[in-house]
């Protein structure tokens, strides 16, 4: 049935390639437009592939369903087989892209500095390069650069705060309230999603609902940490969501099936799912007076390497939130996506810049690569084909070309402009506060272990403000 299924995929992705030729333009440009531009270099920011959840054993996120979970092929957090497959895979498909474009002969063996591979030292970040370079160059032996020792964060890579200050987190903050209404707006637009959740998990009959533990994914109690030297973080009961909707959506990709624990869910209830984990990045990254700050260090590299003459390829490999904190720092306006669970950064997702020339100016154009969701199921063989998804990028404030391209110039000044912002923070001793709490507690509720609302009335073991009272 999944062959069928993805077959299938594949005549619709084909149809959809031939219709809809902007999504293929990495891939489809014209003869006028090579006459015209000479690709000299390709600059790819990527999230890695497929991992197990970042927690395991005794996590949260297995506690919350009497189901059984997928069993990984990896420890905690560390990437997947099928990741390092589908990052195989993808590299493969890089090769006979920049191959047909004429930047690098076949069975290129790069010389010199043109070619540079440096990844976050995470397993999950390392493992990724580490796949995608034996796919992109399988004739060359390439160094993964890493700074650090195994799963430790690199700065460049870590999006923390690095300067702070009382009244710029209260910016960060009020920037925060500002999206989508504010955090406790965002977080119960996701409450059908939360209930839709806590049915599929059939989480009152789970090991934390007879234990007193939880019946309910809640939000009242959500609390934004804005400290320097570390990253922005939330602690409260959403915490708990947002792993659950990580773990499932990770399962969903590994069991390659579009149920779970049995219950067959749509793509629109799939992409629900990832918005939940959505809204605790976006609440944390993508500010854009925080994401100056966090993602400086990458903003700058990023930079570096366009201006440079001497590379031709280079790959960093981080995370979701270096992407995301990238796009809001130059103000990216990253596409809705299509075929993927995940609303803008898809798992394994590369935001590429590709630097053009046409002999007297340099432009750039941005897109975003991602494997569709049945081509991470089904480990689909990508080719000029079959591609992943291609989609541009719009820089808000630039304007392309008629090419589709923006001048590098202009999108030089875009990160100079977002390196001053950050260079314009005063670092300043801050009030000792830990954290500001902008979602209010609401009502308090009760709950029987069966998962519905106790009343005034209801006697024996119940759940209120997520802690287990016994009434008499």
């Amino acid at each position: 049935m999944n062959v069928i299924k993805n077959n299938l995929w594949v005549l619709a992705a084909l149809l959809a390639g031939i219709i809809g030729m902007p999504v293929q333009a990495q891939t489809k440009r014209s003869d006028s437009f090579r006459a015209k531009y000479e690709l000299k270099e390709v600059v790819v920011m990527s999230r890695h592939n497929i991992r197990s959840p970042l927690t395991s054993g005794g996590a949260a996120y297995m506690r919350v369903t009497p189901h059984e979970w997928f069993k990984w092929s990896s420890p905690s957090s560390q990437l997947s087989l099928r990741g390092g497959v589908l990052e195989t895979e993808m590299g493969q498909f890089f090769r006979k892209w920049l191959v047909g474009e004429g930047l690098l002969p076949d069975n290129y063996r790069p010389a010199g500095e043109e070619v540079l591979f440096y990844a976050n030292s995470r397993q999950r970040t390392f493992a990724t390069a580490k796949y995608f370079s034996a796919g992109f160059l399988p004739f060359a032996n390439v160094e993964i650069t890493h700074k650090l020792a195994e799963d430790k964060m690199d700065p460049v890579f870590t999006p923390k705060f690095t300067k702070m200050n009382d009244a710029y987190r209260q910016k960060v903050l009020s920037e925060i309230e500002a999206l989508h209404g504010g955090p406790k707006a965002w977080m119960t637009s996701v409450q059908p999603t939360l209930t839709l959740m806590e049915q599929v998990l059939d989480i009152a009959n789970s090991p934390a609902a007879l234990q007193g533990d939880t019946t309910h994914f809640t939000f009242d109690d959500t609390v934004i940490k804005i400290e320097k030297d570390d990253e922005p973080r939330l602690s409260g009961g959403f915490t708990l969501a947002n792993s659950v909707a990580d773990a499932l959506v990770l399962q969903c990709y590994e069991s390659e099936s579009m149920s779970a624990f049995g219950k067959e869910l749509t793509t629109e209830q799939w992409r629900a799912i990832c918005g939940v984990k959505e809204v605790y990045d976006g609440i944390l990254f993508t500010t854009h007076s925080a994401a100056v700050n966090l993602a400086y260090p990458l903003v700058s590299r990023i930079r570096e390497e366009l201006q440079r003459t001497d590379r031709k390829f280079m790959f960093l490999c981080g995370h979701d939130s270096n992407l995301a904190s990238i796009g809001a720092a130059l103000r990216f306006i990253y596409p809705e996506t299509e075929n993927a669970l995940e609303l803008h950064t898809p798992i394994g997702s590369k935001l590429v810049f590709e630097k053009w020339s046409d002999g007297s100016e340099d432009y750039v154009a941005v897109n975003l690569v991602f494997a569709a969701v049945q081509q991470l199921q089904g480990r689909t063989l990508l080719s000029d084909d079959v591609p992943p998804m291609i989609l541009p990028v719009t820089i808000e404030g630039l304007t392309a070309n008629s090419d589709g391209l923006y001048r590098l110039a202009d999108l030089d000044a875009r990160m100079a402009e977002a390196m001053a912002e950050y260079d314009a923070i005063e670092d300043l001793p801050t009030a000792v506060r830990e954290s500001a709490r902008v979602v209010p507690i609401r009502e308090s509720r009760s709950y029987t272990l069966n998962g519905t609302m106790a009343t005034d009335s209801a006697r024996g073991v119940v759940i209120e403000n997520n802690q287990k009272v016994v009434r008499k």
